[in-house]
């Protein structure tokens, strides 16, 4: 139905995983490390989430945080991300490479586009880095990719509206466009009504605080003092509202195809 919405839920663990697909989110993206705005996530990750998550599973493949411009031994690491996916039965990757000058590298993305096949592909917020997002969606569509993930080239998804309307006319049945970056309950029908866009990419995670007992304030293993006592979830409840806010009244899209409905993946 042209005016339902898909809900997509970031994820880094199988606790939150299922609490997307609780609260009624259809696809869920599965990373590490949030806080480096998620890298791929380990292989054995990949496979519980899998094995307990019925809905559309798509994994991030990122080899670090920071920049998007990757050296030969990480696209190389990125290659074989793609298959590890593949193996522990993924419906889709998520990427993004770019050169030095901001320009999409088209050839590298080609190549993983056709390693993931017959995987969905998502091109990530490397695009809102790339130097003319008008360029970057011809270049990602050239390469084959099935969607781009996007705020407009902004922090926040609802101060680049107009960018996201001209992105999404431009890309006509080209390439779905994926709405993300500051999604709320109190912003999400603006963001799709105004823009026209039926998919949504959503951080909804809340911090709950560890259940050591014991604990040693002196010292600090991470970049944050303090998180090895914290953790962000996924609540079901908060994905539902999402949800409920972002459909008002409009019925969600069904579950994708996921690699349970479909025949045996192939161990490629």
């Amino acid at each position: 139905m042209k005016n339902s919405v898909l809900l997509e839920i970031c994820v880094d663990s199988t606790e939150s995983a299922l609490a997307a697909e609780r609260g009624g989110a259809q696809r869920v993206e599965l990373c590490g490390d949030l806080v480096e705005g998620g890298i791929t996530p380990s292989a054995g990750l990949i496979e519980n989430v899998r094995q307990q998550v019925h809905i559309t599973l798509h994994v991030m493949i990122r080899p670090r945080g920071g920049d998007f411009c990757y050296s030969p031994d990480e696209f190389e690491s990125m290659k074989r991300d793609v298959l590890t996916a593949k193996k522990f039965g993924a419906d889709g990757v998520v990427f993004g490479i770019l050169k030095e000058n901001g320009r999409v590298d088209t050839a590298r993305t080609r190549s993983l586009v056709e390693l993931a096949r017959p995987l969905s592909t998502t091109f990530h917020r490397a695009f809102d880095m790339s130097a003319d997002l008008d360029q970057t969606l011809e270049d990602v569509i050239s390469a084959g990719v099935d969607r781009v993930l996007t705020s407009g080239g902004g922090q926040n998804a609802e101060d680049r509206i107009a960018n996201i309307t001209g992105l999404v006319v431009a890309a006509k049945d080209r390439i779905g466009i994926m709405v993300g970056g500051g999604i709320r309950e109190t912003n999400v029908r603006r963001i799709l009504a105004e823009t026209g866009a039926r998919e949504i990419h959503a951080n909804v995670g809340h911090s709950v605080p560890s259940p050591m007992l014991y604990r040693n304030n002196q010292i600090s293993l991470g970049a944050i003092k303090g998180r090895e006592y914290q953790r962000v979830v996924v609540l079901h409840d908060r994905v539902r509202r999402l949800l409920e806010a972002a459909s008002n009244g409009t019925p969600a899209l069904a579950g994708e195809m996921t690699h349970r409905g479909r025949a045996k993946h192939s161990k490629s």
